[in-house]
């Protein structure tokens, strides 16, 4: 599959901004299942400077400055990418939860060891007894971990809600616990936290969705706007992603952006203005095309 994803952020600000710093985790990465073709950011008001890095997690950051009087500012991406057919895992293969988990402390694999960073607690995701007793169910005695992540996933699906509105960036996995409801990267963030508590390396990934669904299947949630899922470390497999807002193994129509410990080290775009406005008003738009 190849896609053009377009990604439009404005704010309208109600005092005069007399300078803007900006920083954009909207360019999508390169990985073993997807090839960036080409990536476009446009700023307005033309920024004063633009540079693009690589942060920690080899993610592409764009950081921006506008020095300029202003009251708008949009700042707009649009990639081309291509994704790749994932080979998924069979259930009832692969190591147990157990063995995975030993590994990930016994190898001395550099690339292993690197995973360790991704069993800490982070900012959005802190350790949880009581998350910990909800994964529990899941992780079953000598249960292959392919299946663990399956079973907690569709768990997820089925005992939460998708409602905007309900949560905000500071809500944690254990409050979503309470509420039973929220969006999708409170669900990445609870399903992360299940796997940490019980030694699996999980990280958080940002994304989109394929705007139209293939003839004959359903539309699914986060379509048009940013997505957000997480990637389990399995031994002798490597990160397999899944998608639990949705209750699916991620496959070609998940295009990856950037990922992180949680939503707080890849948020789309943070930035320091310089106003005496008390309010800004901010729209979001995405569109994911399928090219022929």
């Amino acid at each position: 599959m190849t896609y053009e994803v377009t990604h439009r952020t404005s704010y309208e600000y109600e005092s005069v901004v007399s300078a803007s710093y900006g920083m954009v985790y909207l360019l999508p990465r390169d990985t073993s299942a997807q090839r960036v073709l080409d990536v476009r950011v446009d700023i307005t008001p033309e920024p004063d400077s633009y540079r693009e890095r690589t942060d920690f997690f080899g993610n592409r950051v764009a950081n921006f400055s506008v020095l300029d009087a202003h009251t708008e500012l949009t700042v707009t991406t649009t990639s081309v990418v291509d994704v790749a057919v994932r080979l998924l895992p069979a259930f009832g293969t692969g190591p147990s939860w157990e063995s995975a988990a030993a590994l990930v402390w016994e190898s001395e694999d550099p690339e292993v060891i690197d995973t360790r960073q991704f069993l800490l607690e982070s900012p959005v995701v802190p350790m949880s007894p009581a998350v910990r007793a909800f994964a529990a169910e899941s992780f079953v005695a000598g249960r292959h971990l392919i299946d663990v992540l399956g079973d907690l996933m569709a768990r997820i699906f089925r005992g939460f809600e998708y409602k905007s509105g309900v949560t905000d960036l500071d809500t944690t996995p254990e409050d979503l616990l309470g509420l039973r409801r929220g969006v999708c990267q409170d669900f990445a963030h609870f399903q992360i936290a299940c796997l940490r508590s019980f030694g699996i390396p999980a990280r958080y990934v940002s994304g989109y969705l394929e705007t139209l669904p293939p003839p004959g299947k359903e539309r699914l949630i986060g379509a048009d706007v940013s997505h957000a899922w997480l990637s389990a470390y399995l031994p002798t497999l490597g990160w397999v992603d899944v998608d639990p807002t949705n209750n699916v193994f991620v496959g070609e129509r998940h295009i990856c952006t950037a990922w992180g410990r949680d939503y707080a080290d890849v948020s789309p775009l943070r930035g320091v203005i310089f106003t005496e406005a008390k309010t800004n008003t901010m729209t979001v738009s995405v569109d994911v095309l399928n090219l022929p």
